[in-house]
Order: C-alpha cells, then structure tokens, then sequence
C-alpha cells in the first residue's frame, strides 16, 4: 500500500530540484520521467500535484487491490473444470 506522507516526503525532493519521485510512488512513470527532465513542468506541474497527491496515493492502491483481486480470481479458477 502506497502511503500520502511518504508521497508527499519525495514531493519535497523538488524544492531541491529533483521533481517526479512522487510520480513514480504512485505508479506515474512517465509522467515521473518527464517531471524529472522538466525539473516539475518548470515547477508548476510540482505545485499543482501539492494538491493532487492524495487522489494519486489513492489510485494507485486501488489499482494494486484490483490486480490482487483479479489474480486471485484467476487463480482460483484455475485447474477447475465444470461440466
């Protein structure tokens, strides 16, 4: 599970200019790598994500349930025929 303090605590890598490190957190790779190149959009992309940081963190732990859940699923179907 992905934590909004340890989110917010790479955040703060910007203001020593290495932005993104949240965005990879969350699972925003490409969008990390591009914070990265672009020192934050410039840092206005770094200032926006202050606020958008909790819905990210929030996400990317639903995707992490809904790919246990559907692994889980699919495991547990496996091997076993009806009919």
């Amino acid at each position: 599970m992905r934590s909004t303090p340890v989110a917010y605590l790479f955040w703060l890598f910007g203001l020593i200019g290495i932005c993104g490190i949240h965005r990879f957190y969350t699972g925003r790779y490409w969008t990390g790598a591009l914070w990265l190149l672009t020192v934050g959009l410039l840092g206005i992309g770094q200032i926006v994500d202050l606020f958008l940081i909790p819905g990210m963190v929030r996400e990317a732990n639903l995707e992490r349930r809904v790919d246990y859940l559907e692994g889980r699923d699919y495991g547990s179907r496996q091997g076993h025929h009806h009919g």
